[in-house]
């Protein structure tokens, strides 16, 4: 086991990186698809506006929704291809918005179509957990058959009043069951969102939400510095001091303490994000996204 984790002196976890060299024995990149989706936390059916950190579905680094899936796949290819060369091979990225919020013919049209690229090894779906009905489990187990899927689930924390706050629109139970689910069909990545530095959380919080989701039976999770964007109802918030945004200093020694409790069988896909430098408003210093990781790696090696 020690073998495959990114190893840092004490600290170890299995990395992103070294999970797909092990899965697919080569460098994977990740294509970023615009399915043209939107979320019944936008359109009306459980609120409007979308959570109060969402300023447009995480969506800034998809191709044109205007665009086929097959040209969004040939696009993608395109910026990566003096990387991988012609024979590159690709994870079809479903990001904006959420990705299985439509009637299941057009899903199985949309993740079909991914599916039957000879260049595309497995799709990532990004999604709520309380929009995953049976249908769509059928749907996933199907596609799961052809090629590895991945779902991307928006928990963000565990805690209840931090979620109604946030306006995530579901309770915890939701999120179990559907992670339940999933594994019992043999989803390989089911990959949690969480959030670190959401108002009101103390780091204890934050690192209790990472264990729920362990013990819940994740087998992926991305960590993500709360960002604050311009036109997002969470901007408002910070204008008028209702909190502050973690210090880097902060932001490494939560991420630390996260992972020491992440199993060594759950991969890391992110330890931090990209917040849209042109609509960052805070913290400042995750926009230099490289130097944040190298400070992050130097602090993981001396933990």
């Amino acid at each position: 086991m020690l073998s495959r984790l990114a190893s840092h002196n004490r600290m170890q976890y299995y990395s992103l990186n070294q999970y797909l060299k092990d899965t697919f024995g080569r460098k994977i990149y990740k294509i970023a698809i615009d399915a043209g989706m939107t979320c019944p936390n936008r359109d009306g059916t459980i609120g409007y506006g979308g959570c109060i950190f969402c300023d447009g579905g995480s969506g800034d680094f998809a191709q044109d929704r205007k665009l086929s899936i097959t040209e969004q796949i040939e696009k993608g290819k395109q910026l990566v291809e003096n990387k991988l060369g012609k024979d590159g091979k690709y994870i079809a990225y479903f990001q904006s918005y959420t990705n299985t919020y439509a009637p299941v013919k057009r899903l199985r049209a949309i993740f079909f179509e991914a599916l039957e690229h000879k260049d595309i090894v497995a799709i990532s779906i990004a999604t709520r957990p309380d929009c995953i009905s049976e249908e769509v489990i059928k749907l996933l187990d199907e596609c799961n058959s052809i090629k590895p899927v991945w779902v991307e689930l928006g928990l963000q924390t565990m805690h209840e009043t931090t979620a109604k706050y946030i306006r995530r629109g579901y309770e915890l139970k939701v999120y179990d069951d559907c992670v339940l689910r999933l594994t019992q069909i043999g989803i390989p990545q089911i990959i949690t969102h969480v959030i670190l530095g959401l108002p009101g959380e103390s780091v204890d919080m934050m690192v209790q939400t990472v264990e729920r989701v362990a013990q819940a039976g994740t087998t992926g999770i991305k960590l993500q510095l709360l960002h604050v964007l311009k036109g997002t109802e969470l901007a408002i918030e910070y204008e008028n001091g209702a909190f502050q945004c973690m210090t880097m200093e902060e932001y490494t020694e939560a991420i630390i303490k996260c992972l020491e409790v992440i199993g060594s069988d759950i991969v890391v896909h992110r330890l931090t994000g990209d917040g849209n430098k042109n609509r960052l408003i805070a913290p400042l210093w995750s926009g230099d996204k490289k130097k944040v990781l190298n400070y992050l790696r130097s602090e993981i090696e001396r933990a």
